[in-house]
């Protein structure tokens, strides 16, 4: 009987290659399957983002009917054409909301971000920032401030967002 014998070269590579494809399908196909991440769209043009949406009804205008659970809320927010809008929410340090937004259909360019309470220099903390015509998700405010989204139009059409939300913050509505 013999043994084959791997060198430590053989290993090596085969455990980056190994990485690599696993980081390839976590981003191609589990992000948009259970969490509607799909930076890559594959996950839409394979039909995984449906999936992220199993409790969801789509209506004949192209966005989602959701049956809210208690104390959740849907807010319906234009985007004009050709431009950008914030919508945001008053949140203390360590609150937490949970979120879903989704266009008819049309990717907007967003930043998830907050602003300091008080802070008058213009920085603002980046939470997630893409090209996507939905997303589903949760965070934690690491200050008190506001939170929210700036969402971008690029078309020439405006686009309709469904955003549901729930948990500990007050309505800001849309910053001017």
């Amino acid at each position: 009987m013999t043994q084959h014998v791997v060198s430590t070269k053989t290993l090596v590579k085969s455990t980056i290659f190994a990485t690599i494809i696993a980081a390839v399908v976590f981003v191609c196909f589990i992000l948009p399957a259970e969490y509607n991440i799909d930076p890559t769209h594959i996950g839409h043009r394979l039909g995984l983002t449906a999936l992220a949406h199993h409790d969801d009804e789509l209506t004949d205008t192209g966005l989602s009917s959701v049956a809210t659970e208690q104390g959740q809320e849907v807010i319906e927010v234009i985007v004009p054409a050709g431009k950008g809008i914030e919508y945001k929410f008053q949140m203390g340090r360590h609150d937490k909301m949970t979120y879903e937004w989704l266009t008819n259909g049309e990717p907007l360019y967003f930043d998830l971000h907050g602003e300091p309470e008080g802070d008058t220099t213009g920085y603002f903390e980046s939470y997630a920032i893409a090209t996507l015509a939905e997303m589903k998700g949760s965070f934690t405010a690491p200050f008190d401030g506001s939170h929210g989204w700036y969402w971008k139009n690029t078309s020439n059409q405006p686009v309709a967002i469904q955003l549901i939300v729930g948990g500990q913050y007050t309505v800001i509505g849309l910053k001017q």
